[in-house]
């Protein structure tokens, strides 16, 4: 694989997943908070973390051609970690779905997201670890299965895809270890 060839899959997996990745936002009254989302379903569904949208019922969220919207948090499950969320914004490009189960350890992964609120963001690296457990995840999470991968996460990424080489998620980016990227992140 030749770094052409490395530069131009994330060039074309930035075209092809960035219009299902949406930015999240909050307001919880003593501040607001933020991170991403993506979209899976045309209808208006979006998944992301439930500690992006703990304490609330509604937040906003900015597709990436810039429209913003309301959006409901329909479904949420605080011990896996997971939310639903519901727009009525139309014209959604979902993401397609892929199979973990199917990754090695050593293939490369894409990490799409808000990091500190920089939407439109991109990083890659590879999958470091497969059934990682014992992490200590946000709201103490009870699903101990996690993708390690060394692709550059941070504050705001939390809930948007981990995709494989063919752009279907395979993750949603939930954890990192300590306050800010340090080489090591989980989905």
């Amino acid at each position: 694989l030749t770094l052409s060839q490395i530069s131009n899959a994330s060039r074309l997996l930035a075209q092809f997943v960035g219009p299902s990745v949406v930015n999240v936002r909050t307001n919880r009254g003593r501040g607001q908070g933020q991170g991403s989302g993506v979209i899976v379903d045309a209808d208006g569904y979006i998944i992301t973390n439930y500690h992006v949208v703990y304490g609330v019922d509604t937040a906003e969220v900015q597709l990436s051609d810039g429209r913003r919207g309301a959006a409901s948090v329909i479904g949420r499950d605080a011990l896996v970690d997971v939310a639903v969320l519901k727009t009525e914004l139309g014209d959604l490009i979902p993401a397609e779905w892929g199979d973990s189960d199917e990754l090695a350890v050593g293939e490369m992964v894409w990490a799409l997201g808000s990091p500190f609120g920089l939407q439109k963001s991109i990083t890659f690296g590879i999958l470091s670890a497969k059934e990682r457990r014992g992490i200590n995840s946000p709201r103490n999470s009870i699903y101990q299965e996690f993708l390690q991968t060394d692709a550059a996460v941070n504050p705001g990424n939390s809930g948007g895809p981990l995709v494989n080489a063919e752009g279907q998620v395979i993750g949603i980016n939930t954890a990192i270890i300590g306050e800010s990227y340090q080489g090591i992140s989980f989905s």
